[in-house]
C-alpha cells in the first residue's frame, strides 16, 4: 500500500511484496493470460514469458487491465492480432477505455499500439482461447460481476464475493483452485474474506487451493499458521503444476 508502514509493507519477506492479480496457464504449447493489471510488464519480465497466444480478462476493473499496452511487443512478435476474450457486457466499456488500440485516435508515426482480436462470451459459455477450453462463469462482485472459468482440472475465481448456488456443480472436485481473499474478519461486499475463501473452498471440494488477490491487512507468513492443510496463500512468481 502506497505510503504504508504497517508489518505486511515493511515486511522483509518477498512473498509479502504483492502485485496485481495476473496469471499465465501453460497447456502443451499453448499460453493464455488471464488479466493485464498495471504491473503485467514487471510480471512478464520476471518470469521470462517472451510469448502470449490468448488473453482473457476477467471484468472491467483497472486493477486487471489497465496494464493492456504492454501486450504490444507480443502482438508486434506475432505479426497480428492477439484474440482478447472479454465478456460481453464489458465489451463497449473496454473499447471506449482503451480507444486508440482500436482506431479511436491518430496514429503516432513510429509508434505501435497492441493488436487485438476482441472476442466476447457470455456466461456459462465454452470457449477455447489458444485451444485451451474454458467453462465462463459470471460471479457476483457487489454491485458488478466478474468472470472465472473452470479448465479441466483447475478452477479460477477473480474477484468474486460468492459462487451462484447453480454453478457450484461447474467448479465441484477441481484438483486446484485458484480464488481471490481479501483478509481475515470485517467482510467485504465485493470479494471473498480468507474465511469465506476456506469455506467455499471446503464446498467445493477442492484438492489444492491458493488465495490471490491479497491485500496489505495481512502477512504471508500469518495466513499460512491459520489457514487448514490444503489451502494456502500465492505469492508472486508461484508456478503450479497440475
Amino acid at each position: 500500500m502506497i505510503g504504508c508502514r504497517c508489518a505486511t509493507c515493511r515486511s522483509r519477506d518477498p512473498r509479502d511484496s504483492r502485485t496485481r492479480h495476473g496469471l499465465l496457464i501453460e497447456e502443451g504449447k499453448a499460453r493464455l493470460l488471464v488479466d493485464t493489471p498495471p504491473e503485467l510488464r514487471l510480471q512478464l519480465l520476471g518470469a521470462k514469458v517472451d510469448r502470449i497466444d490468448a488473453v482473457f480478462l476477467s471484468h472491467e476493473h483497472a486493477d486487471h487491465t489497465h496494464g493492456i499496452d504492454d501486450l504490444r511487443i507480443f502482438s508486434l512478435r506475432r505479426g497480428g492480432p492477439i484474440p482478447l476474450y472479454v465478456a460481453r457486457e464489458f465489451e463497449s466499456a473496454i473499447r471506449r477505455r482503451f480507444s486508440y488500440i482500436w482506431g479511436g485516435g491518430r496514429a503516432q508515426p513510429g509508434s505501435a499500439v497492441p493488436q487485438l482480436d476482441l472476442r466476447t462470451f457470455e456466461d456459462r459459455e465454452v470457449i477455447a482461447p489458444a485451444g485451451i477450453e474454458l467453462r465462463v462463469v459470471a460471479l457476483p462482485h457487489g454491485v458488478y460481476r466478474s468472470y472465472g472459468f473452470r479448465a479441466g482440472g483447475l478452477g479460477v475465481l477473480v474477484d468474486a464475493k460468492s459462487i451462484p448456488e447453480d454453478a457450484v456443480e461447474v467448479f465441484a472436485g477441481v484438483d486446484v483452485l485458484i480464488m481471490n481473499a481479501l483478509w481475515f474478519g470485517d467482510p467485504h461486499p465485493g470479494h471473498f474474506s480468507i474465511e469465506e475463501a476456506v469455506a467455499t473452498a471446503r464446498r467445493l471440494g477442492a484438492g489444492r487451493t491458493y488465495l490471490t488477490h491479497i491485500a496489505h491487512r495481512t502477512t504471508h507468513a500469518e495466513i499460512v499458521r491459520r489457514v487448514p492443510p490444503g489451502i494456502e496463500p500465492a505469492h508472486d512468481g508461484l508456478v503450479v503444476e497440475l
